[in-house]
């Protein structure tokens, strides 16, 4: 089967970027004679590495390496400020090779410490990218001439358990690591939303990265096996192996085509992706397709010859056989007529000397023979019909006898005495004086002409499975016998061939021996070219806003996946619901029809974005009709922070209790008197639409409840008032939440 290479595989710009730096690092070295030096491996492959350094390009781990005066390439990952003002100390003459992006994420974490914003990293701990990004989180303060450095808060977070382990925060920012997974960044900052009132999020993903990681997620769903090619170093490489691998097990990861494990996949039956990261040579990528391909080559070679050899020997024994059956006929009809010749020889030698008159009548008998049209076998001729009988036709050619046509060779069945019609001359003399004809073979002429001129038209033609055979499968075509290799009978893989048998298809010539007048067929050609058509058909109806019916077909982590009439669409797991979504079978099942919005089209990646909650009532809308002020309802606690706890009044909408308002005597601490999960009873006290914020409160539903119950000299505890400063300040927090 055919290899499929993701889109987005190899080097991206800002490594091809790098390596041409590290290359004019080097030469301009050579020039002035002075050393090149590479702070650690300038891109995570050792095959670039080991070309660099045939190039002259030294790796040290650390600039204490390096002699003064000496050039320095600095790696993509980039580096933290002061790696830069030693290398000016030791007078290193810098190539500076950081991705743009790294330096794009490394400004916005300067101004955000300069704005003593806290800032969370989202990577990796211990990336080198993280390392140099955590360096540039730092606030200048002048005194007087002097400038100096106070470092800003700064935390690494590489998990959703990491975010979680945070200490709350009212506000902070949160960046990605270049190279991170889309999902990871979605999942880990939804987690960081628990913990931080405020939380300010810059996706600082590289577009190439976000790209390379959807392309092969798709490859990943609709392949058998995938193949990974790229460093186990890289980061990059290894996201992108475990984000494949997730989708499909059987997935590995080759930093070379002698990598691949022997009989990981077979290239005769499995569909194979292939991705690469985005420190891999374009050659290397190459190579392992070019092996996979070779290997493909040789097994289809060897099975091709195999079966040409057998259907050959085959065809030879039926011509010869064919061959010495008509040379016996054509001896047979020659002996005949050689006794014919000698008795007519005979007879007219014994006849007597014939009279004048005779002699008349016998001339004009051989002019009016002379008339008759002559004839020879394979000819083909049109003829009246003359006499029917239930087995033969006996036709009129203008000969000296009639043609006798069976029944079993005739194809116009109607036919009736003064009817015309097209035969063949399968024998001029059966031996007994009779003409043999044949419709049947003058229409299997036709027929085999017709499969030759579509073929030459690339037109489809339909037949009929017979029979399952080694290798493939026998179908006719009007007739016409055709073989369809098993490779060519369907998109993936075939089993079962025998499920064929009996099964009308339409099929494609991709060959045709017109000697030995031989076709070879493919359904699979026909199924590819049909969805490409159904795939252009269904994109020239789709246009962004349009609301649209699909099938869903299949679910990921991050979504579930709509058929869309030949197209599929996305709908992101946070466009499934105004709530929040654990997984997409929460919201949908597989084989639904569902009516979605088409929000995003990328034709060029045929990527199509679609939204579900989209069509959906917003829960905030008429909210102050569904929950008036002084409304008391039953609900549970969904998560608790340091200022209150969060009820969840239905999917999407949360009201907050602050801590003053959680009981009747002052709480200490929220959980003191609330876990996440309890049913509580609360009092609406505010509700505002446009800052998407509910006030609720315990305290004086306990309060009323109280109010309302039998009046006793002795009340344990009593209600106290929140602190005025308490009261100021929840609704800074409520909006910090």
């Amino acid at each position: 089967m055919p290899i499929r290479v993701a889109q987005y595989s190899g080097f991206c710009v800002g490594v091809r970027n790098a390596l041409e730096t590290a290359r004019r690092a080097a030469e301009a070295a050579r020039e002035k004679q002075i050393g090149a030096y590479c702070l650690g491996e300038l891109i995570h492959n050792r095959f670039a590495v080991e070309e660099l350094e045939r190039a002259g390009v030294r790796t040290v781990e650390s600039i204490d390496g390096i002699p003064e005066g000496q050039a320095v390439i600095l790696r993509s990952h980039g580096v933290p400020p002061e790696t830069l003002e030693e290398c000016q100390r030791r007078k290193l003459t810098v190539f500076d090779c950081t991705c743009s992006y790294v330096a794009a994420l490394h400004r916005i974490v300067q101004k955000a410490a300069q704005e003593d914003m806290p800032v969370i990293l989202v990577g990796e701990m211990g990336h080198p990218e993280i390392s140099a990004t955590a360096g540039w989180c730092f606030k200048s303060l002048r005194e007087g001439n002097r400038e100096r450095r106070v470092p800003g808060r700064c935390v690494i977070v590489s998990s959703v358990q990491d975010a979680e382990r945070i200490p709350d925060m009212p506000r902070a920012l949160a960046v990605a690591q270049t190279t991170l997974p889309l999902d990871t960044w979605e999942r880990v900052t939804e987690a960081l939303e628990r913990r931080v009132g405020a939380l300010v999020r810059e996706r600082t993903i590289c577009g190439a990265t976000a790209r390379r990681q959807a392309e092969a997620m798709k490859l990943a769903g609709e392949c058998d096996c995938m193949i990974v090619v790229g460093s186990r170093t890289s980061a990059n490489t290894r996201r992108l192996y475990e984000t494949c691998a997730g989708i499909c097990p059987r997935t590995c990861l080759a930093e070379s085509a002698a990598d691949i494990p022997p009989g990981f996949c077979d290239i005769r039956k499995d569909s194979i992706g292939l991705a690469a990261g985005a420190s891999t040579p374009d050659w290397l990528l190459k190579e392992v397709v070019t092996r996979m391909n070779d290997t493909e080559k040789d097994i289809l070679e060897n099975v091709q010859e195999a079966k040409e050899a057998a259907q050959e020997a085959v065809e030879e024994v039926k011509e010869a056989a064919e061959t010495a059956q008509e040379a016996v006929t054509e001896t047979a009809e020659a002996a005949q007529e050689a006794v014919e010749a000698v008795k007519e020889e005979a007879a007219e030698a014994e006849k007597p000397a014939l009279t004048e008159e005779e002699q008349r009548k016998q001339d004009f008998l051989a002019d009016v023979e002379k008339s008759f049209v002559r004839i020879h076998n394979g000819q083909t001729l049109t003829g009246k019909v003359v006499q029917t009988t239930d087995d033969e036709v006996f036709v009129s050619l203008g000969y000296k006898s009639d043609g006798i046509l069976k029944r079993d060779d005739l194809v116009d069945k109607d036919a009736k005495p003064g009817d015309e019609i097209e035969v063949e001359v399968v024998k001029v003399n059966d031996g007994e004086g009779n003409v043999i004809l044949s419709q049947r073979n003058i229409i299997n002429r036709k027929v085999w002409d017709a499969l030759v001129e579509k073929f030459e038209k690339g037109e489809y033609v339909e037949a009929v499975g017979k029979e399952a055979v080694k290798g493939g499968l026998i179908a006719t075509c009007d007739g016409v016998r055709a073989f369809v290799p098993a490779s060519r009978l369907a998109l993936h893989y075939v089993e079962k061939i025998g499920q064929f048998v009996g099964q009308t298809m339409k099929l494609k010539i991709i060959d045709v021996d017109r000697q030995k007048k031989r076709i070879v067929a493919s359904r699979k050609d026909v199924l590819i070219e049909e969805s490409a058509a159904k795939k252009a058909a269904a994109w020239e109806k789709l246009e962004e806003g349009a609301v649209v019916k699909g099938i869903v077909r299949r679910f990921a982590d991050f979504g579930a996946f709509v058929d869309l009439g030949g197209v599929d669409g996305l709908i992101h797991v946070t466009d499934l619901s105004w709530g929040r979504v654990n997984k997409p079978s929460d919201i949908l099942s597989t084989n639904q029809e569902v009516e979605v919005k088409i929000l995003s089209l990328d034709p060029e990646r045929e990527r199509i974005q679609l939204g579900y909650k989209q069509l959906q009532p917003k829960p905030w809308d008429n909210i102050e009709e569904k929950y008036p002020v002084g409304i008391v309802l039953e609900r549970p606690v969904v998560r608790i922070r340091t200022f209150g706890a969060f009820v969840e009044l239905e999917p999407g909408v949360d009201g907050l209790v602050h801590i003053s308002q959680c009981a009747l005597t002052r709480v200490g601490k929220v959980e003191d008197v609330l876990s996440v999960g309890q049913m509580v009873r609360v009092k609406v006290l505010n509700v505002d639409p446009e800052a998407k914020r509910i006030s609720l409160s315990i305290r004086e539903v306990l309060a009323d409840e109280a109010m309302e119950a039998p009046m006793v000299d002795d009340i344990p505890g009593e209600i106290e008032e929140a602190p005025a400063e308490e009261a100021a300040e929840a609704p800074a927090e409520e909006a910090q939440e």
